[in-house]
């Protein structure tokens, strides 16, 4: 099979998550200072519809666990991408809170659809053709998707767009990113019992899974602060408005190559360690800005979560994947409920917090410290737990 397939598989995975992250989900996030300054929104108001977003892509997890049917899984994907696109331009055509948060869960389903579901395909797609089961290309998708919507709502702004003008343009161009996310991923050719007899399952032990869970639970947590309201926080620092879209154009480009990279150090040092080295890393991505406010610092701390956050759940995902290659959507669906289940709380607590204090720094705290006991908990499954020590 010629090479240029493998990699317009890749691509189709990697133009769903500029559409379904980048656009759908993410471009929310630069957004949301403009919509605050015209009184649309407030920080509780703003960490609600975050929240209502990670809940809907908590539902699509939840129905990628459940699923076994490539085909099913396969329309779900397009129809993912359909979502992705309606709810961007349904954001622009409304000013009522409880319509935005419908609109906000349609794009936290497709954004489940682009993560897990094609994840789930492209992995399956990989092993059945005996390919290198890595999705790093797949992944970069996600770092290239939020610097994406940061450069579009920076150049919009520039043009002086209003609020409702951006979400419209970003639906116009959603459409263009669909295109290539459907017509290069094939549709599931072979029954799924077929595919099955070639691929060997390890399921961990339960107490594994059950710490994994926790861990990402952890990770989700400190992830999503930063990733819903770094532009709203570094506006606010002292010297730095103005800045905060440049903060979250360079966390994007930050994670491009770093899922490559994170590839590369999983194979050297076993999964778990990766993971763990990169949670504390982000540890220090939090906890930088909140000691130091040099925009050199700011924007140090932004590339540091950048290429730390993809790569735990490139990993996360990835492996998995390898622990269930006959359907790997099973794991993964449930390592993305414990993800899921903390960006649900989290940005409505930390919304609330703001509100009450009119400072993010008690969040960020809070946010680094689930971080540290992530890594101890994977610390710990490391050193007791034998599919660990394989994993690494």
């Amino acid at each position: 099979m010629a090479p240029s397939v493998r990699f317009k598989v890749l691509l189709a995975g990697f133009f769903s998550q500029l559409l379904c992250l980048g656009v759908a989900r993410f471009a929310y996030t630069p957004l949301l200072p403009l919509m605050q300054q015209q009184n649309l929104l407030n920080d509780a108001s703003g960490g609600y519809l975050a929240a209502v977003n990670y809940l809907g892509y908590m539902a699509g997890a939840l129905l990628a666990a459940s699923l076994s049917n490539l085909h099913i899984k396969d329309r779900l994907y397009r129809l993912g991408l359909i979502l992705a696109v309606i709810s961007t331009l349904g954001m622009a055509l409304t000013e009522n809170l409880y319509l935005w948060s419908f609109w906000r869960f349609i794009a936290g389903l497709s954004s489940a659809g682009s993560m897990l579901i094609a994840s789930g395909l492209i992995m399956h797609w990989l092993l059945s053709h005996q390919k290198r089961a890595e999705l790093g290309v797949h992944f970069a998708g996600l770092g290239l998707g939020i610097a994406m919507s940061a450069l579009l709502v920076e150049g919009m702004l520039q043009l002086q767009l209003d609020w409702q003008s951006q979400w419209l343009y970003l639906a116009g161009i959603g459409v263009l990113l669909a295109i290539p996310a459907w017509r290069w991923l094939p549709r599931p050719v072979l029954p799924l019992l077929q595919t099955q007899q070639r691929f060997i399952d390890r399921p961990p032990s339960s107490r594994f899974t059950r710490l994994m869970l926790l861990s990402y639970f952890c990770a989700g947590y400190g992830y999503v602060i930063s990733a819903t309201f770094i532009v709203t926080i570094v506006e606010r620092m002292p010297g730095l408005s103005g800045s905060g879209n440049l903060s979250f154009i360079v966390l994007g480009l930050a994670g491009v190559p770093a899922v490559l990279l994170w590839d590369v150090i999983a194979r050297k040092t076993g999964y778990l360690h990766a993971i763990m080295l990169a949670l504390l890393l982000q540890v220090a991505a939090i906890l930088l800005p909140l000691w130091f406010s040099a925009l050199s610092i700011v924007l140090l701390s932004a590339a540091l979560f950048g290429a730390t956050f993809i790569g735990v759940v490139s990993l996360v995902l990835t492996m998995a994947g390898r622990l269930y290659p006959s359907k790997p959507a099973k794991l993964m669906g449930k390592m993305t409920l414990a993800y899921g289940l903390a960006q649900v709380i989290a940005p409505a607590i930390t919304g609330v917090i703001a509100e009450r204090t009119g400072s993010y720094t008690t969040g960020l705290y809070l946010a680094a410290m689930l971080l540290g006991c992530g890594v101890l908990v994977l610390y710990c499954l490391s050193q007791t737990d034998q599919t660990a020590k394989q994993l690494g």
